[in-house]
């Protein structure tokens, strides 16, 4: 049987050692079909971009954050697939721009 809160502790552990260990953080944005924006924070870690923070506004204006402080809710979650910038259509965007997203 699957172990749920194990699992679910070292996913928090992996995310939160990524987050507070990083030294190079790429910041991202991405337009999806419903007109909603994904902004993410990447850092990278065995060759891989992987997100670390995840925040959706929507089309209607609420704000979804994710990371390894809150990994997912009923609206969905932080990635846990490598990004890839060109792959994935994301758009790079400046620190400033992706702190005043995920602070407001």
């Amino acid at each position: 049987m699957v172990d749920l809160e194990r699992i679910t502790a070292e996913t928090v552990t992996y995310f939160r050692a990524l987050d507070k260990n990083a030294t190079l953080r790429h910041h991202f944005r991405h337009a999806d079909e419903e007109g909603g924006l994904w902004y993410i924070e990447a850092v990278p870690d065995r060759g891989e971009l992987v997100a670390i923070k995840q925040a959706e506004l929507t089309s209607a204006g609420r704000l979804h954050r994710y990371s390894w402080e809150h990994l997912e809710d009923e609206h969905g979650g932080l990635t846990g697939q490598a990004i890839g910038p060109e792959e994935d259509l994301l758009e790079i965007i400046p620190t400033e721009e992706f702190q005043r997203v995920w602070t407001q």
